[in-house]
């Protein structure tokens, strides 16, 4: 039978994975100057990393099995984290560099860095018809033997680079040890003291979370609007002091201590991170409730942050949402309307024209509504207005975040210039 010559493309791009982890870096400060990368061919399996660590408390790692992004991960990246955490303790054995008497950790040596895995196999196995998850079994032992003989020699090669990331690594190490305890002393509050609920929480009658839901409300003043207006069976009222920490920019011994973040994880009442048990919490609806305006915003935005952080699996699950207050209460006569936008207070004051005595009366914060009005425009679950928060992508996500939260002010004011005429809120 004669060989046909099927037609085939080839991809290429400059650099490679090493420039890809360049590429997610660009925004950030490199803890190490230069980018570790190889690749090699294991008999018919082709496989490479690259990795750089940048001076940042979140990670990125991207993994890909025969050219498949796999966003879960699989055993090419277990093999990776494993040979990360044993070379990584072995060089610091063996050059006592940082002097650290105790073994860093996986989460340790894993922090602030961007690495890429990629695999290709003639004969793969994913795990679920999605290819989100590699599950070769061989893929691990491949990755693993073949990163830590590369990056050892890259560290015995670099030393620049090596002291760097060492000393970035002892400091995850000493904040995971501060922030450990911190975040025993969160966990502790909430569930071995029996629930001791924030002193600025009033809680709803119900012990039910599927019907129950909580509004994070901005300030004393809107807080006891809410109070005043909620529904006492199913509503509880958490308000907080005005703009919280940004958790993007903070590290985890610092966010625990923080009195506004302990009192969302304790009223919530199901843990924080991998902690988190569903089953726990305590509002099925989590609402976070701001001022329409540029500050309220701001705030809203800096709670995602500390939700993306913090409470993902809340996000995941579909159980946190935006409440949409009016900017304008627009009465004409016995006739009351409400507007959401500018637009929408020109339409209605185009219906009401002809009425001289029309009064337009502009809210600058949710604490100027009296609580009836505050019900019935944002409260009311048969009249209001909730944008559920979804995500579809982690990895944009989190480039997302890192632009908007993150130290790059040049990065972000660049963005925001290119972006704004085309801004769209889609929640």
């Amino acid at each position: 039978m004669k060989k046909q010559n099927l037609p085939s493309n080839t991809f290429y791009f400059e650099g490679g994975i090493k420039s890809l982890v360049g590429h997610y870096n660009v925004n950030n400060k490199p803890a190490n100057p230069n980018i570790f990368s190889f690749t090699k061919t294991i008999g018919d399996v082709h496989v490479g990393v690259a990795l750089q660590y940048v001076d940042d408390f979140n990670s990125t790692v991207l993994a890909f099995a025969n050219s498949i992004y796999n966003p879960n991960g699989g055993t090419h990246v277990t093999g990776f984290k494993t040979a990360l955490t044993r070379t990584i303790n072995s060089y610091e054995k063996e050059k006592n560099i940082t002097k650290e008497k105790e073994v860093f950790s996986g989460d340790d040596v894993i922090e602030g860095i961007t690495a890429v895995i990629t695999i290709a196999m003639p004969e793969i196995q994913f795990e679920g018809q999605t290819k989100a998850k590699l599950g070769s079994v061989e893929a691990k032992g491949i990755v693993e033997k073949s990163f830590a003989e590369e990056f050892t020699g890259f560290l015995e090669e670099n030393p620049i680079d090596a002291k760097a990331i060492l000393n970035k690594i002892s400091l995850a190490l000493k904040a995971r040890k501060a922030a450990k305890s911190a975040k025993e002393g969160v966990l502790r509050k909430g569930v071995l003291e029996g629930l001791t609920l924030p002193g600025k929480l009033t809680d709803c009658q119900s012990k039910d979370p599927s019907i129950s839901e909580i509004f994070i409300v901005e300030g004393d003043s809107a807080g006891g609007t809410a109070r005043g207006g909620r529904a006492r069976d199913t509503q509880a009222v958490l308000p907080i002091r005005g703009k919280i920490l940004n958790v993007w920019r903070s590290r985890d011994d610092k966010i625990f201590a923080n009195e506004e973040v302990k009192s969302i994880a304790v009223a919530l009442g199901c843990g924080i991170k991998e902690d988190i048990n569903i089953e726990k919490l305590r509002y099925h609806k989590i609402i976070i409730a701001t001022d329409a305006d540029v500050d309220g915003a701001h705030i809203t935005t800096l709670l995602l942050t500390l939700f993306f952080q913090f409470f993902k699996k809340l996000i995941e699950g579909g159980y946190v949402y935006i409440a949409q207050p009016p900017l304008y209460k627009i009465k004409s006569g016995k006739k009351v309307e409400y507007a959401y936008t500018d637009k929408q207070r020109d339409k209605v004051l185009d219906k009401f024209n002809n009425d001289p005595k029309i009064d337009v009366q502009r809210y600058k914060g949710l604490g100027e509504m009296n609580k009836e009005e505050l019900w019935e425009t944002t409260m009311d679950p048969s009249n209001r207005t909730l944008k559920q928060i979804t995500m579809d992508d982690v990895i944009k996500a989190k480039e997302t975040f890192d632009t908007l939260m993150g130290s790059d002010a040049f990065g972000r004011k660049k963005f925001i210039e290119e972006n704004a005429e085309f801004a769209e809120i889609d929640i």
